[in-house]
Order: structure tokens, then sequence, then C-alpha cells
């Protein structure tokens, strides 16, 4: 964004001063002058959406997990009800595959069943009666028959319904299951998502840190992936600063040095955390064919997070080697 360009060019002006005094300087005291530095970090939503509420200002110190801003979120909020919704249905229905039929409706097989075995009984022993009937020639040989076949299918309907009450027991079969538990799974899926992209539109501080600038204001537009609060953890503090390839060789990582600034009202210590393997020229704007072959080599140190506090972004340093 545009605010960020006075940033960068303020950055390459203090770089530019800062070589220029390391090649104006012997350095007889190991001191060298150097600048402080934040990395910033850009708070942003992965979702668009109108900001809807800003919970900090620039300069106000924050806490990690506070909250930074929130965008507009009804539509996330309707989406992960639908799928909560959608949810309680699938695992009712699972359950119900699970459980068989109800008890009402077992009951009500169970008196057809009974009904069933008492009608059976009935053509058993009408049918038992007309055997002994036409063997003394008393009925017909249809009549028999009649009978006969009337128990035979009273007693298979009583086989049937039987049947009907030891299946109305029975869970789902197992692929219905496994199919619904799997839409189960997907609904599950859908809800996270849901809540995913909610989150999403109410973002916190992923540290402790200073609200550095905020980049928009309640009521715009704010599209995906833009930064709406700039912030500086504090141990994303470092100071950086360049020593002369006659030096660099005994600088190494871990080292402790000192850090001086004006209106401090102590030195602050801070441990070389990069020493660049890359040289450096000096600036051409240093008229000394002396000081433009000489060769420089960036170092960064950090100082605690408790000490990096008293600094500030853009600060001119003195470094002390210790």
């Amino acid at each position: 964004m545009s605010r960020l360009f006075p940033a960068l060019s303020l950055r390459w002006v203090l770089l530019a001063i800062v070589v220029v005094l390391v090649g104006c300087s012997h350095h007889t005291d190991h001191t060298y002058q150097g600048y402080v530095e934040g990395e910033f970090v850009y708070l942003g939503s992965s979702q668009s959406g109108t900001l809807v509420q800003l919970s900090v200002a620039r300069g106000q110190a924050v806490i990690a997990a506070a909250p930074m801003f929130s965008l507009e979120s009804v539509d996330e909020t309707a989406a992960l009800q639908q799928a909560q919704q959608q949810l309680v249905a699938a695992r009712a229905q699972l359950a119900d595959l699970q459980t068989g039929k109800r008890l009402p409706e077992i009951k009500v097989t169970q008196a057809q069943l009974a009904q069933a075995i008492a009608n059976a009984h009935k053509a058993a022993l009408q049918l038992a009666r007309d055997e002994v009937q036409f063997r003394v020639g008393g009925i017909a040989k249809a009549q028999l028959d009649d009978s006969r076949a009337s128990a035979d299918s009273t007693a298979a309907q009583v086989r049937e319904l039987i049947n009907q009450v030891d299946v109305a027991r029975l869970p789902g079969r197992p692929q219905q299951l496994s199919a619904q538990a799997a839409q189960v799974d997907a609904a599950q899926a859908t809800v996270a998502q849901a809540q995913w992209k909610l989150d999403q539109k109410r973002v916190h501080a992923p540290a402790a840190g200073l609200v550095y600038d905020t980049l928009y204001r309640v009521g715009e537009w704010v599209q995906a992936g833009n930064p709406v609060v700039q912030m500086l953890p504090p141990q994303n503090v470092k100071v950086r600063f360049f020593v002369p390839e006659t030096a660099v060789g005994g600088i190494v990582l871990g080292r402790d040095v000192t850090l001086h600034c004006d209106g401090c009202a102590a030195d602050i210590p801070a441990t070389i955390t990069y020493v660049s393997s890359q040289a450096e020229y000096t600036p051409p704007v240093i008229y000394s064919n002396e000081n433009r072959a000489k060769l420089v080599f960036l170092i960064e140190a950090h100082p605690s997070a408790a000490d990096a506090i008293k600094l500030h972004p853009g600060q001119p340093v003195s470094v002390s080697m210790l």
C-alpha cells in the first residue's frame, strides 16, 4: 500500500547514512554506528468484508490473543448455523438406523403375530376334525382340502410375522450404516469449514507487541489478504550496523554487544544474530578513493524483548563490541 513507501524510503536513507559513518570513522574503540529496524507483522483476514470493529489504535500496547479487528460476518454465521443443523440431522438419522424400529411399531407387529397364532390354532383344530369326518365319510374331499389349505396359510402367516418382529429389532444394514456414518463425517467437516471462515472474520494478536499503525477505518471494505493492523512484537526489533572487512573476522553469532542511544537511561545489551557473508562497498557519495575501496559487512543484533520496547525503528544507535 502507498502508506508503506515512506517507511521504505526512510530505511534506505538510514542505511546510506550508517554506511557513510562506517567509512568515515576508524573505530579505534570498536564502536560502530547503526540503526534500529523492526520486522513488522501485518494482520489481515483471508476473507473479504466490511470492517465493523477496530479494537486497537496506533501506539497501543497489546497482549497476545488480544482482539484486533472484526469484519462483517452475517453470511458466515448463517452458514455455520446451517452446517450445524445438517450435522444434527445426519446424526439423528444414523442413530435411527442403529436402533431399528420404534417399540410401538414392534408392538403392532407382535399383536398381529398373536392374532395370526390364534387363527393358525383354530385352523389346525378344524383340520383335525375334518380329517376324522372325512375318514367316516361325513364330509367331501373338497372340504378337507379347504381346511388343510387354511391351516397351511395361517401357519405361514405366523412364520412371516415372527420374522417381521425379528427384523424390526435389527439395526440398518452395514452398508446403510457405513453410508450414513460417512454423511455424519461430511457434515462435521462442513461445520469445521464454516467455523474456520467465521473465525477468520475476527483477528487477534499473534503475540504481545505494539500497534504501529492501522490501515483501514470502520465502514471500509477490506479485500481478502489486505493488512488492517501493522504491529511490532518486541522480539522483532533488531539493530543493523556495518563493520569493515578488517573486523568482521572476529565477529561470531552469539557475541554480546552494547547499544547506546540518545535519551536512553542506560546502555542496552544485545546479541549478534546475523553476520552477512557478502561484502558491500561504501556508497560513492564518499569522495575518497581510500574509503570507496573499503568493504563493509552487515551485522544484526537482537536485544531482549524487555529491552526492545525501549527502542524505536529508525532510531540511530552506537554499537560497542564487548
